[in-house]
C-alpha cells in the first residue's frame, strides 16, 4: 500500500513560494495526466502531405456565445497549499478505506467492503462531475475568475486522479481476495475519472506550486464546456471537455466502434498512427500517439462522438496557421497566426542580412487595449504566444526602432468533422 503523503503541517514547509528554487525531480505529487513525448516516427515526415496535413481539434459547441480570456499563471503559495491539502485528505481516506478492506475478519467482510468502496467512488465521480458543472456555468455566466476556474478544475483534477489511485489499491485487493474479482464497472470508472485530469491542469498546478516557470492559459467556457491551452517551451498543448457530447447514462460502445469514431473525427490526425483504445462500458480513452505530438480523445456511449481532447503539437510543424509579415527600421517581421487560444508564432530577422534578431522585445494589443509584452525573442528570433479570439496587433520594439503588424485576425478553428 502506498505511504500516506506528508502532513499538512510540512506541507506548509514544503510548497514552494513565489521566486523561490523548483523542487529536485521527484520531490513533488505525480502529474495530473501527462501526454507521452512525440513518437519519432512511424511514419516518415517526409511522406506526409504537407498541404493536406491539419490538426482538428474538439472546440466550444458551435454558433455559442463563449467566454474567452487568458490567465497568467505563476507561483502561488495560497492556491497550491489548498491543492496539497486536498491531495493529502483524498490520500488519507484511501488509505482508510484500504485499511479496513485489509483487516475484514471474513472472507465475506472483505468483498462487502470491496463493493462499498467502488460504490463511494461512483458517488463521488458524480460529485466531481456536478463540481466541475458548476464551475463552468459560473465561469461562463461571469461569476468567478479565470483564476478561480482553473483553481477549481486543478482541485477536482487532483481529487480524480486520488480515485484513480484507490481504484487501483481496490483492484487488487479484489483480485487477492479469495472467490471474487474486481467488477467490471471498476475499469469504466477509471476512465470516467481520468475525464477531469489534463495536462493543461496539470501545467497549471505545476506553476502554482513553482516548479515550472510561468506562463499563459487560455480559458474558453461555455455553461456546458470548457478549452484550456498554453504554449509550453516548443509544444502547444490544449485540452477541452464537452458535456452535451457525454451521454452519461449512454450505453456501452466498443473499442473498435470508439477507433472508427475517432478516425472518422480527426481522418488526418489518425492517418498519421494507428489509435489504440483502451476502455470499458459506456466511455473509451483513444489515445494516437504521432511524430507531430500526441492525442488522446474519449468517446462517449450514446452519443458516439468525443466529448474530451487532450492534444500535444510540435510547433515547429504546427500546420493550422497562415503568415503575415511586416518590414521596416531594419527589422522583417512575420507572424504566423492560428485560431483563437490557438498558438501564434512571432519570427524577427535583419531586414538586410536575413540573420535571425535575438533578445527583441515583442507585445501584444487585443482589440483597444494596452500593449502588454509576450517576452523577448530566442537566439533563432522568436518568440510565442496564444491568440486572441478578436483582432489584436504585435509590436517589435528595439529602441528606437519598432515594427507594427497591425489588424490581426484570428483564423477559423479547424474542428472535428462531425462537429463543424
Amino acid at each position: 500500500m502506498r505511504a500516506l503523503p506528508v502532513v499538512v503541517a510540512i506541507l506548509l514547509v514544503t510548497v514552494p513560494i513565489a521566486g523561490t528554487t523548483a523542487p529536485a525531480a521527484g520531490s513533488g505529487s505525480p502529474p495530473v495526466i501527462e501526454a507521452p513525448e512525440p513518437v519519432r516516427p512511424q511514419t516518415d515526415a517526409s511522406q506526409v502531405d504537407q498541404s493536406n496535413l491539419t490538426f482538428r481539434t474538439l472546440s466550444a459547441p458551435a454558433e455559442t456565445d463563449a467566454r474567452i480570456g487568458s490567465s497568467p499563471r505563476g507561483a502561488n503559495l495560497g492556491p497550491a497549499l489548498s491543492f496539497a491539502v486536498d491531495d493529502t485528505d483524498a490520500a488519507v481516506e484511501t488509505a482508510a478505506v484500504i485499511d479496513r478492506i485489509e483487516n475484514a475478519e471474513t472472507n465475506t467482510e472483505r468483498q462487502q467492503l470491496i463493493l462499498a468502496a467502488l460504490s463511494r467512488v461512483e458517488r463521488d465521480e458524480v460529485s466531481l462531475h456536478s463540481r466541475q458543472m458548476n464551475a463552468l456555468r459560473a465561469h461562463a455566466a461571469g461569476e468567478i475568475s479565470d483564476r478561480e476556474l482553473l483553481d477549481e478544475l486543478v482541485r477536482i483534477a487532483a481529487t480524480a486522479r486520488e480515485y484513480d489511485e484507490r481504484l487501483d489499491e481496490i483492484d487488487a485487493l479484489a483480485e487477492e481476495t479469495d472467490g471474487f474479482s474486481s467488477p467490471t464497472r471498476l475499469d469504466e470508472l477509471q476512465v470516467a475519472l481520468q475525464v477531469y485530469e489534463g495536462p493543461v491542469r496539470d501545467l497549471a498546478l505545476r506553476t502554482a506550486r513553482g516548479e515550472v516557470s510561468a506562463t499563459e492559459i487560455h480559458v474558453e467556457s461555455t455553461s456546458t464546456s470548457v478549452t484550456l491551452a498554453t504554449v509550453v517551451d516548443d509544444d502547444y498543448v490544449r485540452e477541452t471537455f464537452r458535456n452535451d457530447r457525454w451521454d452519461r447514462g449512454g450505453g456501452e460502445i466498443s473499442n473498435d466502434a470508439a477507433i472508427n469514431v475517432t478516425t472518422s473525427s480527426y481522418p488526418e490526425t489518425t492517418a498519421l498512427r494507428e489509435p489504440d483504445a483502451f476502455g470499458a462500458g459506456s466511455v473509451q480513452r483513444i489515445t494516437v500517439p504521432h511524430e507531430y505530438g500526441f492525442l488522446r480523445a474519449f468517446v462517449s456511449g450514446g452519443t458516439e462522438g468525443v466529448f474530451v481532447e487532450h492534444q500535444r503539437f510540435d510547433l515547429d510543424s504546427f500546420p493550422d496557421t497562415e503568415r503575415a509579415s511586416e518590414s521596416g527600421d531594419g527589422f522583417n517581421v512575420t507572424v504566423d497566426r492560428s485560431y483563437a487560444g490557438g498558438p501564434v508564432t512571432v519570427t524577427v530577422r535583419d531586414e538586410e542580412t536575413g540573420e535571425p534578431a535575438p533578445d527583441v522585445t515583442v507585445t501584444k494589443s487585443v482589440g483597444d487595449g494596452d500593449s502588454r509584452a509576450i517576452g523577448t525573442t530566442n537566439a533563432d528570433g522568436v518568440v510565442r504566444t496564444l491568440s486572441p479570439a478578436e483582432s489584436y496587433r504585435i509590436t517589435v520594439v528595439d529602441e528606437p526602432r519598432v515594427v507594427v503588424v497591425d489588424d490581426l485576425q484570428p483564423i477559423p478553428t479547424p474542428r472535428l468533422v462531425d462537429d463543424e
